[in-house]
């Protein structure tokens, strides 16, 4: 399959836009980003979720202090709090013509690595993309520490499209993808057009970095096998030219990274597999039945919740007769779990205090077990 026929049947692209390729002599490239919203928004256009991770804040932020590059924290903290305004701006825009809204997310580390803030911020996505508007992420380099921070987007967008079940991750920067050597260093070297086994691959990466962003192709890569084992395709592209979305779609060049199953199946591979359950429902026959079924786990169907669990954890799920049904991510902590078991979702506000999610465990963040 073509890189543009994998564009177009993907459902939901994380593109990641690197600060070489958005950041010119003058500040923001207002022209570039004009060409890829028109790109993005024939993407909408056709039914498609995008959601971009950008670079550049930190590049913005420096032009307008008058700071030079520093290796000091507090340097580079105050240059992204300056810049993050100007890179939304830049973006806002760009996407002003197609009447598309914008809208910031700044996450840190532990936004993506810890479950409840994972579901939080996955629901906040879901809310800005069912709302018509075009999510654009970066790392919160204002607050983030060395020592607990992605260091670069191209990680920070993996986990994204791992967040969200995308189908495709592109890695726009200034690289055509994966070549056999450094390309500049030597002229030979020869483009890989398809990775289907990253290990083979990765010495071929080197270490080199741009001068504008902090990302190199071992980033790319790195980035790439998260999205793989998510079951998220990967595309490392050059976006130097205008309009390259359209470009890869017309058959530019670029390194495709296969992916391992897709996403929903990697997602629910995870929850059986990996997550230890933090706690147990037990369930009355209707509901195990409506399991079984496809549904969602309702609170009105749970006799009993087992064990102390923080809101996000997997939970197991047990049948009237104690055996283990189900795995499933949970949408409340277990003091809450306790409230509304076998209660509707009408006095979910009396009891809680504030209305939340109708399911407990939502049939999208639950996997039936073999018996």
């Amino acid at each position: 399959m073509s890189h543009g026929a994998r564009i177009a049947s993907a459902r939901r692209l994380v593109v990641k836009v690197g600060s070489s390729l958005l950041i010119g002599d003058e500040g923001a490239r207002a022209s570039w980003l004009a060409s890829l919203a028109d790109d993005i928004a024939a993407l909408r256009e056709a039914g498609a979720a995008v959601i971009i991770v950008s670079s550049g804040a930190v590049a913005l932020g420096r032009r307008h202090l008058g700071l030079k590059p520093s290796p000091r924290l507090d340097h580079k903290q105050a240059a992204a709090a300056a810049g993050q305004t100007l890179l939304m701006q830049a973006w806002e825009a760009a996407f002003a013509p197609h009447a598309i809204p914008t809208a910031q997310l700044l996450l840190t580390f532990e936004d993506t690595e810890r479950r409840r803030r994972w579901l939080n911020a996955r629901a906040t996505i879901d809310v800005l993309l069912g709302q018509s508007a075009l999510p654009v992420i970066n790392e919160n380099d204002s607050v983030a520490t060395d020592e607990l921070r992605y260091g670069d987007n191209d990680r920070l967008s993996a986990r994204v499209a791992q967040m969200v079940k995308a189908d495709m991750l592109v890695l726009l920067s200034d690289v055509d993808g994966l070549h056999t050597a450094d390309p500049v260093k030597s002229p030979d070297a020869a483009h890989v057009a398809t990775v289907e086994d990253i290990d083979a691959v990765e010495a071929m990466a080197g270490d080199a970095v741009s001068g504008v962003g902090s990302g190199g192709m071992r980033s790319k890569l790195a980035a790439a096998r998260i999205a793989s084992g998510a079951g998220c395709e990967t595309l490392i592209a050059s976006g130097r030219e205008d309009h390259p979305l359209a470009a890869l779609q017309a058959g530019a060049r670029a390194t495709l990274v296969t992916a391992r199953g897709s996403p929903a199946g990697a997602y629910k591979q995870w929850i059986a597999g990996t997550l230890q359950p933090a706690g147990a429902l037990t369930v009355d026959a209707g509901a195990a039945k409506a399991l079984a079924g496809g549904k969602s786990l309702l609170p009105a169907g749970v006799t009993d919740v087992a064990g102390e669990f923080e809101r996000g954890v997997c939970l197991a799920v047990r049948g009237p007769d104690g055996a283990e049904l189900a795995r499933g991510i949970s949408a409340y902590n277990s003091d809450e779990a306790r409230a509304i078991a076998g209660q509707a979702s009408a006095r979910f506000e009396a009891l809680l205090g504030y209305s939340g999610p109708d399911a407990l465990i939502h049939r999208d963040d639950l996997v039936m077990l073999a018996r």
